[in-house]
Protein backbone atom coordinates (compact mmCIF):
# COMPACT_ATOMS: atom_id res chain seq x y z
CA UNK A 1 0.00 0.00 0.00
CA UNK A 2 2.67 2.13 0.74
CA UNK A 3 4.50 1.61 -2.35
CA UNK A 4 1.32 2.20 -4.25
CA UNK A 5 0.65 5.67 -2.72
CA UNK A 6 3.94 6.97 -2.93
CA UNK A 7 4.23 6.26 -6.71
CA UNK A 8 0.57 7.96 -6.92
CA UNK A 9 2.56 11.08 -5.19
CA UNK A 10 4.81 10.73 -7.91
CA UNK A 11 2.25 11.05 -10.69
CA UNK A 12 0.56 14.06 -8.80
CA UNK A 13 4.12 15.66 -8.90
CA UNK A 14 4.67 14.98 -12.71
CA UNK A 15 1.92 16.87 -14.17
CA UNK A 16 2.31 19.74 -15.57
CA UNK A 17 -0.36 22.64 -16.95
CA UNK A 18 -2.89 18.83 -17.19
CA UNK A 19 -0.09 17.07 -19.40
CA UNK A 20 1.28 13.88 -17.74
CA UNK A 21 5.07 13.86 -18.22
CA UNK A 22 4.92 9.88 -19.18
CA UNK A 23 8.35 9.85 -20.75
CA UNK A 24 9.60 9.78 -16.92
CA UNK A 25 7.92 7.42 -15.67
CA UNK A 26 9.10 3.61 -15.23
CA UNK A 27 7.46 0.15 -15.57
CA UNK A 28 6.65 0.11 -12.07
CA UNK A 29 5.12 3.71 -12.13
CA UNK A 30 3.16 2.15 -15.04
CA UNK A 31 1.83 -0.69 -13.35
CA UNK A 32 1.09 0.99 -10.02
CA UNK A 33 -1.29 3.24 -12.18
CA UNK A 34 -2.68 0.61 -14.16
CA UNK A 35 -3.40 -1.26 -10.97
CA UNK A 36 -4.97 2.10 -9.44
CA UNK A 37 -7.31 2.38 -12.10
CA UNK A 38 -8.77 -0.74 -12.73
CA UNK A 39 -9.61 -1.08 -9.09
CA UNK A 40 -10.84 2.13 -8.97
CA UNK A 41 -12.58 2.86 -12.33
CA UNK A 42 -15.38 0.26 -12.15
CA UNK A 43 -13.50 -1.05 -14.66
CA UNK A 44 -13.00 -4.44 -12.71
CA UNK A 45 -17.06 -4.85 -12.07
CA UNK A 46 -17.44 -4.46 -15.66
CA UNK A 47 -15.09 -6.78 -16.22
CA UNK A 48 -16.57 -9.54 -13.89
CA UNK A 49 -20.25 -8.54 -14.41
CA UNK A 50 -20.71 -6.69 -17.63
CA UNK A 51 -21.36 -7.65 -20.98
CA UNK A 52 -17.44 -8.40 -22.70
CA UNK A 53 -17.94 -10.17 -26.04
CA UNK A 54 -14.79 -11.80 -26.36
CA UNK A 55 -15.81 -12.10 -29.82
CA UNK A 56 -16.86 -10.25 -33.15
CA UNK A 57 -19.95 -8.54 -32.97
CA UNK A 58 -20.38 -8.60 -36.45
CA UNK A 59 -21.22 -12.60 -37.82
CA UNK A 60 -21.61 -13.11 -42.05
CA UNK A 61 -22.22 -16.12 -44.11
CA UNK A 62 -18.19 -16.75 -45.54
CA UNK A 63 -19.30 -16.00 -48.92
CA UNK A 64 -20.36 -11.99 -47.69
CA UNK A 65 -16.59 -12.19 -45.88
CA UNK A 66 -14.72 -13.38 -48.88
CA UNK A 67 -16.43 -10.43 -50.58
CA UNK A 68 -16.11 -7.56 -48.32
CA UNK A 69 -12.50 -8.58 -47.49
CA UNK A 70 -11.24 -8.47 -51.12
CA UNK A 71 -13.01 -4.94 -51.49
CA UNK A 72 -10.24 -2.41 -51.18
CA UNK A 73 -12.74 0.39 -51.20
CA UNK A 74 -16.26 0.34 -50.29
CA UNK A 75 -18.74 1.58 -48.26
CA UNK A 76 -22.55 1.22 -46.63
CA UNK A 77 -25.30 2.95 -47.65
CA UNK A 78 -29.04 2.90 -46.81
CA UNK A 79 -31.12 1.83 -49.79
CA UNK A 80 -34.59 0.91 -48.14
CA UNK A 81 -37.02 2.03 -45.36
CA UNK A 82 -35.84 0.56 -42.12
CA UNK A 83 -37.68 -0.86 -38.60
CA UNK A 84 -38.28 1.30 -35.51
CA UNK A 85 -35.42 0.44 -33.57
CA UNK A 86 -37.36 -1.51 -30.08
CA UNK A 87 -37.19 0.67 -26.55
CA UNK A 88 -35.09 -2.04 -24.97
CA UNK A 89 -34.57 -6.00 -24.76
CA UNK A 90 -32.68 -8.48 -22.32
CA UNK A 91 -29.33 -9.88 -23.11
CA UNK A 92 -29.61 -13.61 -21.96
CA UNK A 93 -26.93 -15.68 -20.74
CA UNK A 94 -27.00 -19.45 -20.85
CA UNK A 95 -26.12 -19.48 -17.17
CA UNK A 96 -30.00 -18.24 -16.42
CA UNK A 97 -29.28 -14.83 -15.43
CA UNK A 98 -30.42 -11.44 -17.80
CA UNK A 99 -29.39 -8.36 -18.32
CA UNK A 100 -31.84 -5.40 -19.57
CA UNK A 101 -30.24 -3.88 -22.25
CA UNK A 102 -31.16 -0.61 -24.87
CA UNK A 103 -30.72 -1.06 -28.23
CA UNK A 104 -28.78 0.67 -31.51
CA UNK A 105 -30.63 1.05 -34.21
CA UNK A 106 -30.14 -0.67 -37.64
CA UNK A 107 -28.96 2.37 -39.05
CA UNK A 108 -25.90 3.06 -36.44
CA UNK A 109 -25.61 -0.95 -36.53
CA UNK A 110 -24.92 0.08 -40.44
CA UNK A 111 -22.19 2.50 -39.19
CA UNK A 112 -20.53 0.28 -36.92
CA UNK A 113 -20.05 -2.18 -39.85
CA UNK A 114 -18.32 0.83 -42.14
CA UNK A 115 -14.48 1.42 -42.80
CA UNK A 116 -15.60 5.63 -42.53
CA UNK A 117 -17.35 7.38 -39.82
CA UNK A 118 -20.26 7.65 -41.83
CA UNK A 119 -22.86 5.25 -43.18
CA UNK A 120 -21.69 5.60 -46.84
CA UNK A 121 -18.14 6.47 -48.35
CA UNK A 122 -20.48 8.05 -51.44
CA UNK A 123 -23.63 7.34 -53.07
CA UNK A 124 -22.36 5.25 -55.76
CA UNK A 125 -22.53 1.20 -56.93
CA UNK A 126 -19.30 0.89 -54.93
CA UNK A 127 -21.66 1.01 -51.73
CA UNK A 128 -23.50 -1.59 -50.55
CA UNK A 129 -26.65 -0.88 -50.19
CA UNK A 130 -28.81 -2.07 -46.94
CA UNK A 131 -32.28 -2.45 -48.08
CA UNK A 132 -33.85 -3.69 -45.16
CA UNK A 133 -33.43 -4.54 -41.43
CA UNK A 134 -35.10 -7.28 -38.53
CA UNK A 135 -34.74 -7.58 -34.98
CA UNK A 136 -33.47 -10.77 -34.22
CA UNK A 137 -31.03 -12.34 -31.79
CA UNK A 138 -27.82 -14.07 -32.43
CA UNK A 139 -25.46 -16.46 -30.04
CA UNK A 140 -22.29 -14.40 -28.76
CA UNK A 141 -19.39 -16.06 -26.34
CA UNK A 142 -18.72 -13.96 -23.64
CA UNK A 143 -16.67 -13.49 -20.33
CA UNK A 144 -19.43 -15.01 -18.61
CA UNK A 145 -20.33 -17.57 -21.13
CA UNK A 146 -22.37 -18.33 -23.92
CA UNK A 147 -25.26 -15.93 -24.52
CA UNK A 148 -28.31 -14.82 -26.30
CA UNK A 149 -27.87 -11.32 -27.37
CA UNK A 150 -30.57 -9.33 -29.42
CA UNK A 151 -29.05 -7.98 -32.99
CA UNK A 152 -29.88 -6.54 -36.21
CA UNK A 153 -30.05 -8.80 -39.42
CA UNK A 154 -29.08 -6.40 -42.30
CA UNK A 155 -30.05 -7.10 -45.84
CA UNK A 156 -28.07 -6.05 -48.94
CA UNK A 157 -29.06 -5.61 -52.75
CA UNK A 158 -26.08 -6.04 -53.78
CA UNK A 159 -24.36 -8.55 -51.11
CA UNK A 160 -24.81 -12.85 -51.36
CA UNK A 161 -26.13 -12.98 -47.51
CA UNK A 162 -27.39 -11.07 -44.58
CA UNK A 163 -24.92 -9.53 -41.95
CA UNK A 164 -25.91 -9.73 -38.15
CA UNK A 165 -24.97 -7.39 -35.97
CA UNK A 166 -24.90 -6.83 -32.19
CA UNK A 167 -27.90 -4.45 -31.42
CA UNK A 168 -26.54 -3.83 -27.83
CA UNK A 169 -26.04 -0.25 -27.02
CA UNK A 170 -22.88 -1.16 -25.02
CA UNK A 171 -22.43 2.74 -24.23
CA UNK A 172 -25.41 2.91 -21.88
CA UNK A 173 -24.32 -0.33 -19.84
CA UNK A 174 -20.56 0.85 -19.53
CA UNK A 175 -17.12 -0.35 -21.05
CA UNK A 176 -14.09 -1.29 -20.03
CA UNK A 177 -12.76 1.00 -22.08
CA UNK A 178 -14.88 4.08 -20.64
CA UNK A 179 -14.17 3.26 -17.12
CA UNK A 180 -10.17 3.12 -17.72
CA UNK A 181 -10.84 6.85 -19.74
CA UNK A 182 -8.00 8.13 -21.88
CA UNK A 183 -4.92 6.01 -22.10
CA UNK A 184 -1.37 5.65 -23.70
CA UNK A 185 -0.90 3.01 -26.56
CA UNK A 186 -0.33 -0.26 -25.37
CA UNK A 187 3.36 -1.74 -25.14
CA UNK A 188 2.23 -5.24 -24.96
CA UNK A 189 0.38 -6.57 -28.11
CA UNK A 190 -0.25 -10.13 -26.69
CA UNK A 191 1.09 -13.14 -24.66
CA UNK A 192 0.83 -17.22 -24.35
CA UNK A 193 0.50 -18.98 -21.63
CA UNK A 194 3.94 -21.46 -21.89
CA UNK A 195 2.29 -23.12 -18.36
CA UNK A 196 0.82 -22.36 -15.29
CA UNK A 197 3.62 -19.40 -14.36
CA UNK A 198 5.47 -18.47 -18.10
CA UNK A 199 4.05 -15.71 -19.82
CA UNK A 200 5.57 -15.26 -23.55
CA UNK A 201 5.32 -11.97 -24.24
CA UNK A 202 4.77 -10.25 -27.14
CA UNK A 203 5.59 -6.55 -27.61
CA UNK A 204 6.60 -3.24 -29.52
CA UNK A 205 8.85 -0.55 -28.86
CA UNK A 206 10.68 2.77 -30.58
CA UNK A 207 14.00 2.97 -31.94
CA UNK A 208 16.29 5.84 -32.73
CA UNK A 209 17.47 5.90 -36.11
CA UNK A 210 21.56 5.69 -36.34
CA UNK A 211 21.61 4.68 -32.61
CA UNK A 212 22.54 1.40 -31.14
CA UNK A 213 19.46 -1.40 -30.84
CA UNK A 214 18.25 -0.74 -27.05
CA UNK A 215 18.24 -3.37 -24.57
CA UNK A 216 14.52 -4.33 -23.74
CA UNK A 217 13.06 -6.51 -21.30
CA UNK A 218 9.35 -8.10 -21.03
CA UNK A 219 8.31 -7.39 -16.86
CA UNK A 220 5.62 -8.50 -14.55
CA UNK A 221 4.02 -7.05 -11.90
CA UNK A 222 1.72 -9.21 -9.96
CA UNK A 223 -1.09 -8.32 -7.54
CA UNK A 224 -3.78 -10.90 -6.06
CA UNK A 225 -6.75 -10.07 -8.66
CA UNK A 226 -4.16 -8.34 -11.54
CA UNK A 227 -1.07 -9.40 -13.22
CA UNK A 228 0.54 -6.13 -15.26
CA UNK A 229 2.63 -7.00 -18.09
CA UNK A 230 5.07 -3.94 -19.65
CA UNK A 231 8.76 -3.78 -21.38
CA UNK A 232 11.64 -1.88 -19.80
CA UNK A 233 13.68 -0.02 -22.32
CA UNK A 234 17.71 0.80 -21.70
CA UNK A 235 19.07 2.90 -24.14
CA UNK A 236 22.51 1.97 -24.82
CA UNK A 237 23.65 5.57 -26.64
CA UNK A 238 22.63 9.31 -26.56
CA UNK A 239 19.41 11.33 -24.69
CA UNK A 240 16.81 13.01 -26.20
CA UNK A 241 14.72 13.61 -28.85
CA UNK A 242 15.64 11.41 -31.93
CA UNK A 243 13.98 9.93 -35.58
CA UNK A 244 12.11 6.82 -34.53
CA UNK A 245 10.86 4.10 -36.03
CA UNK A 246 8.17 1.09 -34.50
CA UNK A 247 10.05 -2.57 -33.77
CA UNK A 248 9.03 -5.41 -32.43
CA UNK A 249 10.06 -8.22 -29.61
CA UNK A 250 9.30 -11.22 -27.65
CA UNK A 251 10.40 -12.13 -24.57
CA UNK A 252 9.13 -14.64 -21.25
CA UNK A 253 8.54 -13.80 -17.80
CA UNK A 254 8.20 -15.96 -15.13
CA UNK A 255 5.50 -15.36 -12.42
CA UNK A 256 5.60 -16.28 -8.68
CA UNK A 257 2.11 -17.77 -8.41
CA UNK A 258 0.18 -19.68 -10.79
CA UNK A 259 -1.87 -16.78 -13.64
CA UNK A 260 -5.27 -18.35 -12.47
CA UNK A 261 -8.41 -16.18 -13.04
CA UNK A 262 -6.09 -12.66 -12.93
CA UNK A 263 -6.78 -10.57 -15.48
CA UNK A 264 -3.87 -9.55 -17.33
CA UNK A 265 -3.30 -5.46 -18.24
CA UNK A 266 -1.14 -3.42 -20.42
CA UNK A 267 0.73 -1.19 -18.17
CA UNK A 268 0.66 1.60 -20.57
CA UNK A 269 -2.71 1.56 -22.02
CA UNK A 270 -4.42 -0.02 -18.22
CA UNK A 271 -6.43 -2.16 -20.09
CA UNK A 272 -6.78 -5.92 -20.77
CA UNK A 273 -4.66 -7.01 -22.85
CA UNK A 274 -7.40 -8.93 -25.00
CA UNK A 275 -8.80 -5.16 -25.44
CA UNK A 276 -6.01 -3.33 -26.60
CA UNK A 277 -7.16 -1.51 -29.99
CA UNK A 278 -10.78 -1.32 -28.02
CA UNK A 279 -11.79 -4.67 -30.02
CA UNK A 280 -13.62 -7.66 -28.37
CA UNK A 281 -11.43 -10.34 -26.91
CA UNK A 282 -10.80 -13.04 -28.90
CA UNK A 283 -11.82 -16.77 -27.77
CA UNK A 284 -8.73 -18.41 -27.60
Amino acid sequence: MLRLLATLLMLTLLVSDGHLLVGQLTFDDHAARAVWTWRTSGAAEIWRNGFVPTEDLSKMPHDVEQRISSDEEYGFAVAGPLPPTPDEARIRWDDGSTTQVSVISARQALITLSPYEEEASSQDDRAYKMTTATFTTMRLRTLRGMATVPAWRLYFSNLPGPIDHVAVDRATLGTVEDAVGDHLSPDVRGFEVLDERTLRVNYDYGVCLGRKMPTVHPRADERPDVVVLGIEVHERVGNGLCAGVGASGEGVVRLGEPLGDRVVLDAKSRLPICLRWSAPCRAG
